[in-house]
């Protein structure tokens, strides 16, 4: 009860003040999977802000003017291989771009495979994006989104995860907890960008190093693999990817889409000749920039 009156409180006053809100997942003892660790959270700016051994995931939502609000939302989810977040490079950047298009933007802090404070570490990263889209579209009212209207973006190993909830959004991951669970956490859409999501030998091998540790079966490699996970329920998905990127083969994303394309669900990609890895909106890119209006295009021509 504390926990529901605490969101409602921060909602509320994020609404006052205009301001972005940061919402826990979870009531602060009921993290599922957590063990007792002494670790925690460690945030370093530089060129970007870097966080790792998330403790306490979040989610930061980001609304646009009123006036000027669509209705859609799009839950983010930053890169960094499993070990670290790209937070606002991959997150809240994103964010105050898609309020510029009238989109609300929701940061997701997840928390990121260990050994040492989680069990069950490569299910941890799913669990709190499933949680945190069924909050998203229990508030939906209050944040003034559109329930049917709820996607995804995710980036590099933020887009694996991205495309682990799109194919494994009715995996019973962990137990119910509140009325926001009996929500459904199948997005509307997905956008994927540059991401990684082969388990098999095109895959990052940090990224799948960090979340299944070193010597995984190949029974959970291929429960990873979500090229191999596709379903026809899987959301109408958006890719995007540079050929040169020496990180993530853009082989990934080639994958993807014979695999949605062979389940019939609807997929628009975008493969660019240059760009690297990790170019995020690629602002000062004049063609590769151009990503995100084709995106925005996108959402807008989907039923």
């Amino acid at each position: 009860m504390k926990y529901k009156i605490l969101l409602v409180a921060l909602i509320f006053m994020s609404q006052l003040n205009g301001q972005d809100t940061i919402l826990p997942l979870w009531p602060k003892n009921e993290i599922p999977n957590r063990i007792s660790s002494n670790e925690s959270e460690v945030n370093k700016r530089g060129d970007i802000l870097v966080i790792s051994n998330v403790q306490v995931p979040t989610i930061e939502v980001f609304l646009p003017a009123k006036q000027n609000a669509t209705g859609e939302a799009m839950l983010i989810f930053p890169g960094g291989g499993y070990g670290i977040l790209a937070y606002d490079w991959e997150g809240t950047d994103i964010a105050k771009f898609l309020n510029g298009k009238g989109i609300a933007g929701i940061v997701v802090k997840y928390r990121l495979p260990s050994e040492v404070s989680q069990t069950n570490k490569h299910n941890v990263p799913l669990i709190d994006a499933q949680r945190a889209l069924r909050m998203v579209r229990y508030h939906s009212k209050d944040f003034n989104i559109t329930s049917e209207k709820i996607g995804i973006i995710g980036f590099s190993a933020g887009g694996h995860l991205a495309s682990t909830l799109g194919t494994h959004f009715e995996d019973l991951v962990y137990d119910p907890l509140d009325a926001a669970d009996k929500e459904s956490a199948r997005p509307d859409f997905m956008v994927l960008g540059y991401p990684v999501i082969s388990m098999g030998p095109l895959t990052h091998e940090g990224s799948k190093r960090n979340l299944l540790g070193n010597t995984p079966t190949q029974e959970l490699q291929d429960h990873f693999s979500n090229e191999k996970q596709v379903k026809v329920n899987t959301p109408p998905t958006f890719l995007f990817h540079a050929t040169d990127d020496t990180a993530v083969p853009v082989e990934n994303s080639l994958l993807f889409y014979n695999a949605l394309k062979n389940k019939g669900v609807s997929v628009t990609m975008h493969i660019y000749p240059k760009g690297g890895h990790g170019f995020s909106l690629a602002l000062n890119d004049q063609y590769l920039k151009g990503w995100t209006g084709l995106m925005y295009d996108w959402i807008e021509s989907l039923d």
